[in-house]
């Protein structure tokens, strides 16, 4: 079947994809064989395929904290190899990033949301004969991170989510979680839920999921900003995590590399398939081979399907896109811009980055980006 093919080409490809870094790499829990001794990350093999051309000086980017972990990978082998070269990736929010990039502060902005209509426009102003276009880099799952004393496992579906996190859902043994986890002892403990306190491409996704999955029970548009009552704010994925993390009834949402770093158990989602699924980069892969692309031009914008019932497919997935122009592009900082995205789009790159919980960029839409890159001016 040409779906089957599919999954074999993108297999093979390992396209996981991700951008930009930062100076200090300093990524959320370094306990595993990615870090140096210092909690740096380690160059890899990969970084002798790294293309410098013409990059040079500094590269400002900004956005997306979902893709930290990755760009810490990224940033240490480009380095490595491009003396002379710095980019600088700010970890802070998509909603930052995309008003760094609109007001010309940054080179590129990743956001795990594509670009609306009006931020199309402002961007106008920046790219000079040219407009802001959104390149898909890094899939991965957004995982549900928890901690109960006592609870290992937890099954949760999309209604049961969304009324946790829209406070009607108080106690981790209310009769629907209980129905869900047959055999598992639940205890009184309050549930504690946590947000993101910022814009967030994150929580607009995690709304596009529970607005698809559960509208009976999520009736808020999907947005960057939380929209429910009830429930504490935290500063970025990272934040997020340390509370979770910290709390026992605690529960929150944050991209997979952060659960892994940490140690934090994260729960599996009922989708109607057979079996829950568990927040992993494969399965999240699952979710992203549906998209298809919505963007026109060069904009590579992706839709996907929240409300998957496909066997083995994590539905809570994000695709973070760097925001570039198509044209206009400073002339000082285009070569850097297109060397960089060059070794995140490469396959050499994209093979580091599925062992740390992203999710491969389907192979065909990956050869788009690569074009798309390219063309660049």
């Amino acid at each position: 079947m040409k779906l089957q093919r599919k999954n074999m080409l993108r297999a093979s490809a390992l396209g996981a994809l991700v951008v930009s870094g930062a100076l200090v790499l300093t990524a959320c829990g370094s306990d595993d064989n990615t870090k140096t001794a210092d909690g740096t990350a380690k160059p890899s093999a990969a970084a002798g395929d790294v293309k410098c051309d013409d990059a040079k000086g500094k590269l400002l980017a900004s956005g997306s904290s979902a893709q930290k972990n990755a760009i810490d990978l990224w940033i240490k082998n480009y380095m490595a190899a491009c003396s002379g070269v710095e980019v600088n990736y700010k970890s802070s929010s998509s909603g930052e990033g995309i008003v760094a990039f609109n007001q010309g502060t940054v080179g590129f902005a990743g956001s795990d949301s594509a670009l609306k209509p009006e931020q199309v426009e402002e961007s106008k102003k920046i790219c000079t004969g040219g407009q802001g276009i959104d390149l898909p880099m890094v899939g991965g799952p957004i995982a549900l991170g928890f901690n109960v004393a006592g609870v290992d496992k937890l099954n949760l579906d999309a209604a049961t989510i969304a009324n946790i996190f829209n406070d009607k859902i108080k106690k981790w043994d209310d009769e629907a979680i209980k129905k869900l986890n047959p055999g598992v002892t639940l205890p009184s403990t309050a549930i504690q839920a946590f947000h993101r306190s910022e814009d967030s491409g994150t929580t607009e996704n995690l709304g596009k999921y529970l607005k698809a999955a559960a509208p009976d029970a999520w009736t808020y548009d999907a947005a960057k900003k939380w929209p429910a009552p009830g429930g504490q704010g935290a500063s970025g994925s990272s934040g997020v995590a340390s509370q979770v993390k910290a709390v026992d009834g605690a529960i929150g949402y944050f991209e997979l590399s952060y659960a892994t770093s940490q140690n934090i158990k994260t729960v599996d989602v009922n989708t109607g398939a057979a079996a829950p699924v568990k927040a992993t980069g494969e399965n999240a892969s699952k979710a992203i081979a549906a998209a298809k692309i919505s963007g026109t031009g060069s904009d590579l914008a992706l839709k996907l399907d929240y409300t998957t019932k496909a066997e083995g497919a994590y539905p809570i997935v994000l695709v973070t896109y760097e925001v570039v122009c198509d044209k206009g592009n400073k002339a000082e900082t285009l070569p850097t811009v297109k060397s960089f995205l060059n070794y995140t789009a490469s396959d050499a790159g994209q093979k580091i980055l599925l062992e740390n919980g992203y999710a491969p960029i389907p192979a065909e839409i990956n050869a788009k980006v690569r074009e798309i890159i390219g063309s660049l001016s």
